[in-house]
């Protein structure tokens, strides 16, 4: 999905230039009519009201851990009903943010979940879970972007840190954003989506057998079950 609906199309060359830059200050609204006119491909954030253009994207160091977090997400998503997955999608969070987090899931509207889709087709509000890949924008999404995402009431935060192959995962608590903490196994468990089950090492891992075992355990267990039941009860009650 683009970040955003574009109304013109700059010329695909090297000299293009944006109508912003990376440290350019101003709201939600500006920037997201300055991002429309961006060519597609073209990534850019706006953070604390500061704008963050996205550098190219690497491999090893971005692309193929993005992949895996993906494949991640959708196979609990369709295993789910009452959830959805978004990459790379843009998403609303106020006067002063409009980031686009590499993942996002969702509980949908339906199913009693916390942010909306507004007329133009964009994710508004807090999101239940957001995914993204630090590598070069480790800072920005440790510290910048964590901060408006507890600020703006994001459930959950998942940061893949490349370089030094870690998972950091932050889940919402009485004063904000604490760290996930895993089981005696080294497991990561989401409490905002029960059965989402996360071996961090699995990330990193060339195949994807540690990932999807632990995921499949995490599928099959009573709490992921008890969640599905409920989230097509809420959607049928909000249906009828």
């Amino acid at each position: 999905m683009p970040s955003a609906s574009r109304v013109t199309k700059a010329p695909a060359n090297p000299r293009y230039e944006p109508p912003f830059q990376s440290g350019d200050h101003m709201d939600q609204k500006t920037f997201h009519e300055l991002y429309k006119q961006t060519p597609d491909g073209f990534k850019a954030e706006l953070i604390g009201g500061v704008v963050y253009v996205a550098s190219p994207v690497k491999h090893v160091s971005h692309g193929r851990p993005h992949a895996r977090m993906a494949f991640w997400l959708g196979m609990y998503s369709a295993a789910t009903e009452g959830t959805e997955v978004a990459d790379n999608s843009t998403n609303i969070l106020g006067e002063e943010n409009e980031p686009q987090p590499d993942l996002t899931m969702i509980v949908l509207p339906e199913s009693g979940g916390q942010t909306t889709i507004n007329a133009e087709d964009y994710l508004v509000g807090p999101a239940e879970l957001l995914v993204e890949v630090a590598n070069t924008t480790a800072a920005i999404d440790r510290h910048a972007k964590r901060h408006e995402y507890e600020a703006a009431g994001v459930l959950e935060y998942l940061i893949v840190v490349v370089r030094n192959r870690e998972v950091e995962w932050f889940t919402r608590g009485k004063r904000g954003f604490t760290a996930l903490k895993p089981d005696a196994a080294g497991v990561l468990r989401s409490r905002v989506f029960p059965g989402l089950w996360l071996d961090p090492a699995g990330v990193f891992d060339r195949t994807a057998k540690r990932l999807l075992g632990v995921l499949n355990e995490g599928l099959l267990s009573e709490e992921h079950a008890k969640f599905v039941k409920k989230l097509v009860a809420k959607a049928k009650r909000n249906r009828s």
